[in-house]
């Protein structure tokens, strides 16, 4: 299993260095973004070949993750990358970074590596288990992947209709799902990683897969996800964004307040 380990750290670690090459071509740091979920499909795709598991459980694993991975990649691609400026985001690292920003983007870019091979541990637990049939963890993990996919990709359309309008600019989303909650991309996609962790879960160690899962609920609430994003909106929206936050839930969806 480690030398599975290595390959796919090697491989997501040469990817990222070549996207920090690309995005000091581009000057645009958001090439990081489906950078991150296309590494996670690549690991998926790469433990499914070389894991030593029940190949049918090994190519489930591998639709999974390559379907959520090169969906959310390409998404990432097309509305923030090509034809976009660099996102608000990295523009304020550049500020607050100041000196030495090539540098500290790179190991930024190699942090995202570290954190997609740490994230990708139910797809390798997943690839190395013997046990030939599916459990009823695995079968509820299908459909708790299912109902978090389409949710993720109904809040992403949602939210793209919006954008795209020009009458909206300065102005808050509230089409839908995010009337319901601030980030419902955000929290669907924390569902994969539950139904990801799921799925793993009667593998040999598979309980260490829970660890993704609030890995990632950390990482939503405390560094990159909802921080982030909530400072850039109120930055470009202002009182409005104010008032959104008064009266919508943050995460789980749920009716706004009046």
């Amino acid at each position: 299993m480690s030398h599975l380990i290595l390959l796919g750290a090697g491989a997501v670690c040469l990817l990222m260095t070549l996207l920090w090459l690309l995005h000091l071509r581009l000057k645009n740091a958001s090439v990081v973004d489906p950078g991150w979920a296309g590494g996670l499909a690549l690991l998926g795709a790469l433990y499914a070949v070389l894991g030593a598991g029940w190949s049918t459980r090994r190519l489930i694993m591998a639709a999974l993750a390559m379907t959520w991975g090169l969906r959310l990649s390409f998404y990432l691609l097309f509305t923030r990358v090509i034809g976009h400026p660099e996102e608000g985001r990295y523009v304020q690292l550049r500020r607050e970074w100041r000196t030495n920003i090539p540098a500290k983007f790179l190991l930024f870019f190699q942090f995202q590596a570290l954190l997609a091979v740490i994230l990708a541990t139910p797809f390798l637990l997943s690839a190395m288990n013997p046990r030939p049939s599916l459990a009823w963890t695995e079968y509820a993990a299908i459909a708790l992947w299912l109902v978090a996919m389409l949710g993720e990709t109904l809040a992403d359309a949602q939210l793209h209709a919006f954008k795209a309008n020009a009458a909206n600019r300065g102005t808050t989303c509230r089409a839908g799902l995010w009337r319901y909650s601030r980030h419902p991309n955000y929290f669907f996609e924390w569902l994969i990683w539950v139904a990801f962790a799921l799925f793993a879960w009667n593998a040999p160690y598979g309980s260490v897969s829970i660890a993704c899962p609030l890995l990632m609920l950390y990482f939503l609430f405390r560094v990159t996800g909802i921080p982030a994003t909530e400072a850039q909106a109120l930055r470009t929206k202002g009182d409005d964004y104010r008032r959104y936050q008064q009266t919508t839930s943050a995460f789980v969806p749920w009716f706004p307040r009046s």
